[in-house]
């Protein structure tokens, strides 16, 4: 990629109140920065051309036909879908975590990013919302206003009850029927292995499935120096803590959390990929694009 697009920056897109301009402001910024079209490759059926009208996107303008007709016509492509692509959001309590930028409010605009590339590429995209059970659910449809709601679901997302991800991943693994791209966005704060166990059902599914795992940077480094009261953000459970006394023993158990969801991950070919909220965009976005084209 070159150069860095300002707009990528999580705290300064924080500061937009419109998520629709947040996310063409990141996925147009992101594509100009790239080498080449992440597109290559992607399929839409041409069908036929019909009249321009005022608002149809000028790209779509045949030149050539215009060269012959001296009018202007666009192609027309099936209303197919190329896939059908499910993001799951988790709003459980722990996501609301961040000094900056909370680790829900980052998956939000990340979850409209990947919505507005979806539906550029006239794939179907759907989202549910989840913490101890599904919130929203609006099925994948490539269709414009469903988008639209895309967008109003993820802009009214808050942070609600504690978290139980295993089971509630099994049962959204059940509602979905077809073979499509699952999108996950959380902190998988809970107990790992019930979270594998029910990620792996939807690969035994033949569910395509991409993990972003996103941290805020304090859960990495416990930066914390004097006494304080630490609150459980899900359950209110509240413990007076020398964050000096237990800074090793805590790093420590955070890296083998970590590591012990990648090396699970990988071992059950699910695409992971741990995000720190003080990261832009543009890094989740290419690896998400990376493995999009993968699975053409």
């Amino acid at each position: 990629m070159k150069g860095k697009i300002k707009y990528l920056d999580p705290e300064i897109l924080a500061r937009l109140s419109n998520l629709d301009l947040k996310a063409r402001l990141v996925v147009e910024g992101f594509l100009t920065g790239l080498h080449h079209s992440p597109y290559k490759g992607f399929s839409q059926e041409f069908t036929d051309y019909r009249p321009y009208i005022p608002g149809d996107e000028i790209k779509l303008i045949d030149w050539k036909v215009y060269g012959r007709h001296d009018r202007f016509y666009v192609k027309e492509y099936q209303e197919e879908t190329n896939l059908r692509a499910y993001i799951l959001l988790d709003k459980s309590g722990s996501m609301g975590y961040g000094r900056k930028i909370t680790k829900l409010e980052y998956a939000k605009f990340l979850a409209a990013c990947l919505a507005y590339l979806l539906f550029k590429q006239r794939d179907g995209v759907g989202i549910m919302t989840f913490d101890t059970g599904i919130r929203q659910f609006i099925p994948p449809s490539a269709k414009k206003y469903n988008f639209t709601r895309i967008l109003e679901v993820i802009e009214e997302v808050r942070t609600g009850n504690e978290t139980e991800l295993g089971r509630v991943l099994f049962e959204l693994g059940q509602k979905i029927k077809r073979r499509a791209l699952v999108i996950l966005l959380s902190d998988l704060f809970d107990d790992p292995l019930r979270v594998v166990r029910s990620l792996k059902s939807f690969r035994a599914k033949k569910h395509e499935m991409i993990v972003f795992q996103i941290i805020d940077p304090d859960e990495y480094t416990f930066p914390f120096v004097e006494a304080a009261l630490f609150q459980d953000m899900e359950n209110n459970d509240q413990l007076i803590v020398e964050p000096r006394a237990i800074r090793n023993s805590y790093q420590k158990k955070f890296r083998e959390f970590l590591n012990y969801y990648q090396q699970k991950m990988l071992e059950a070919h699910i695409d992971y990929e741990l995000i720190n909220t003080s990261e832009d965009y543009d890094r989740a976005l290419f690896f998400f694009l990376q493995k999009r084209q993968r699975l053409l």
